[in-house]
């Protein structure tokens, strides 16, 4: 039978075999090989601010959302690989350069007070080879002559005589490293680890990085990039040697894995009846820290909802916008019936609106939308329950998948003057996400009510009121401090 293959923070040239993202929340049990590679580059680039990035110490410091995110990732994979050797799975790292940020702890000091205070941020240093299942005292460096250890040579020499002048070495361990299988050429400083698991015929085998982006695995095609020959070649030839290696692993494994009736209660030790005892309490104990992490993931997830008003469109925007509407003070929800299918319909002592929302990718929000929105007024007002024409407001995220700072108009000029004509309104999500971050998080009712009333009384685009310089000063980053040890 084939073995099932998948690799974990890269891609093979070719595409042969399924991958999964860093990020990803993949189990690795229906696998016999694991392909990794640690990489926390996907946070490091979603971290940075309008300002470009935040840096403490010389090094990136991430922002606690890509924070929390990237020390999840690293949690996951840690875990699924150790379970995944557990377990009798054969799992092959690529060890490539360490990226090393510093990341949030989660707590923060404030000093002073009003326009004075200041916030300090506590960071601690992550590696993104906190990633893999055991602990390693890695150096970053580089180089590429290495030789194969005497007694790893009958396991490793038909993959390193295949790869072996392709790759190169992105870290040595110190020299009384165990299980070490490949050295630096001079210095013998190991460069390659081999462990087996205690419990199973699994395997964990960590290897110097090769480069799976050679310019020569890529031919352009129509402006469209495709794997070449060589890119085919290079798969097939990596994937026929990953498959004999593991065959060879599991030949030179140890362990014998146990028969059912070897674990029956008449042949259990009392040191393993103690710990098994110890392990349930801990699994009990790890079961509910799971569950707490669990219910605050979700909550941090809605409450972060607002922010899909700076990049979502579809239903993901609809249900960011309505969030932004109770906010205001507003009653808002969405509606359909047999007849009708309205955004959102949102009312309160000020007037009742009915809204349309629109995403798009890298353009501007055009008069087609006017058109859908003037239908739904006449839909609406046809209702037996509705004696007065709703306004209309166009909720538009134009050029969503670009900083909002760095954006063009929002709404062609067409648009903006048939809205005036037509008497409805114009609102930028990202200017609904500015006056909703700043009531999130202060009760300012007369700000709400001047809110309120630009939306019911304004035609063509709506202009907010500005938020309090107090607050805006309060949005200034925290200052960056390493955490101290406990």
């Amino acid at each position: 039978m084939a073995k099932k293959i998948i690799s974990i923070g890269f891609q093979l040239p070719s595409g042969e075999i399924p991958d999964s993202d860093f990020s990803d929340k993949t189990s690795l049990l229906d696998w016999d090989i694991i392909l990794f590679r640690p990489n926390i580059e996907h946070f490091i680039r979603n971290s940075h601010s309008f300002t470009g990035y935040e840096y403490y110490n010389g090094k990136i410091a991430l922002n606690d959302t890509q924070s929390f995110r990237a020390k999840e990732a690293c949690e996951h994979w840690r875990r699924e690989l150790r379970e995944a050797v557990d377990n009798g799975k054969t799992v092959i790292v690529h060890l490539n350069s360490p990226d090393v940020v510093y990341a949030a702890t989660g707590t923060k000091e404030t000093s002073g007070t009003g326009r004075n205070q200041k916030v300090t941020r506590h960071v601690a240093e992550l590696s993104s080879y906190s990633s893999l299942p055991i602990t390693l005292k890695a150096t970053a460096t580089q180089g590429s002559e290495m030789a194969l250890r005497q007694n790893y040579r009958d396991l490793l020499a038909p993959y390193w005589g295949r790869f072996g002048s392709q790759s190169n070495y992105e870290v040595v361990f110190p020299t009384d490293t165990k299980d070490c299988c490949i050295t630096t050429k001079h210095g013998s400083r190991p460069v390659a680890i081999q462990m087996g698991s205690k419990s199973s015929n699994g395997s964990l085998l960590l290897l110097p990085d090769l480069d799976f982006e050679r310019d020569e695995f890529f031919d352009e095609v129509d402006d469209e990039y495709q794997s070449s020959e060589a890119a085919n070649q290079f798969s097939s030839a990596y994937i026929a040697e990953i498959v004999g290696l593991e065959k060879s692993l599991r030949k030179t494994s140890e362990k014998t894995p146990e028969p059912d009736w070897a674990g029956s209660e008449s042949y259990a030790l009392s040191d393993e009846i103690r710990l098994r005892d110890d392990l349930l309490v801990a699994e009990a104990e790890l079961k509910k820290a799971q569950k707490n992490k669990e219910q605050s993931a979700t909550l941090l997830a809605e409450a972060g909802q607002l922010r899909d008003l700076l990049f979502e469109t579809g239903k993901p925007l609809e249900a960011a916008i309505l969030k932004a509407l109770r906010i205001l003070g507003f009653e808002a929800s969405n509606f359909e019936d047999a007849n009708s299918e309205f955004d959102a319909v949102f009312e309160s002592t000020e007037g009742r609106l009915l809204g349309e929302a629109e995403g798009r990718d890298n353009k501007p929000i055009a008069i087609g939308k006017l058109r859908q929105l003037s239908t739904n007024i006449h839909e609406d007002l046809e209702r037996e329950d509705v004696l007065v024409p709703a306004k209309g407001i166009l909720f538009g995220n134009a050029f969503r998948l670009t900083k909002p700072n760095e954006r063009d108009e929002s709404f062609t000029d067409k648009c903006k003057t048939s809205a005036v004509s037509m008497s409805l309104g114009l609102v930028s999500t990202p200017e609904l996400f500015r006056i909703a971050q700043y009531l999130s998080s202060c009760a300012d009712g007369e700000f709400a009510i001047a809110c309120r009333k630009a939306l019911v009384e304004t035609s063509g685009e709506i202009v907010f009121p500005n938020t309090p310089d107090a607050y805006v000063d309060s949005r200034k980053p925290p200052e960056v401090r390493r955490a101290e040890p406990a």
